[in-house]
């Protein structure tokens, strides 16, 4: 897979969206992750600062640093993510999303394949992502994906719940 090819699909997970790398500044990426961060402000126990929680900003998804990932649906985009490509031991995956009538569909086992394919390209064998307690789901997601618990890896002060996969 290289940057500019779209990632299309997973056979058993559902209808394939296409899966392609933009600018985290386009106006898709920057419309995913404001319905991202407005999840999060709802659903975390005492909401969500921007502030404080996406430190990293945008410039951390431009390569060679990283990249950024939407999911193209038939009339919006449906869900996105990020890896960042750390200095050292692992690639560092941030802000998955999926659009909530989509959820359960494998978009998002499609945007974490894609990431991952991505951290792998870059010459990561290790990928590690942390979660706030609120997100049981997305921890059962995370963990049926081969990724398992780990202790703290970093100072997101959201973060609860750290996780790593080997890549193979």
């Amino acid at each position: 897979m290289t940057g500019d090819t779209p990632f299309v699909g997973t056979p058993g997970f559902g209808p394939p969206a296409e899966i392609a790398p933009v600018s985290p500044f386009s106006f898709d990426a920057v419309w995913c992750l404001a319905r991202y961060f407005d999840e999060l402000d709802i659903r975390f126990e005492a909401g969500f600062e921007r502030a404080r929680g996406a430190s990293e900003g945008g410039e951390a998804y431009l390569p060679p640093d990283g990249i950024f990932l939407v999911a193209a649906g038939p009339a919006s985009p449906v869900g996105c993510g990020g890896v960042t490509f750390r200095a050292g031991a692992f690639a560092e995956i941030k802000r998955m999303w999926v659009d909530p009538p989509r959820r359960g569909r494998g978009v998002g086992q499609q945007i974490l394949a894609a990431l991952e394919a991505h951290a792998r390209e870059a010459g990561h064998a290790v990928v590690r992502l942390d979660s706030n307690r609120a997100l049981p789901e997305a921890h059962e997601f995370y963990r049926r994906a081969g990724y398992g618990d780990i202790a703290r890896y970093n100072d997101n002060p959201y973060a609860h719940v750290w996780f790593e996969k080997r890549l193979g």
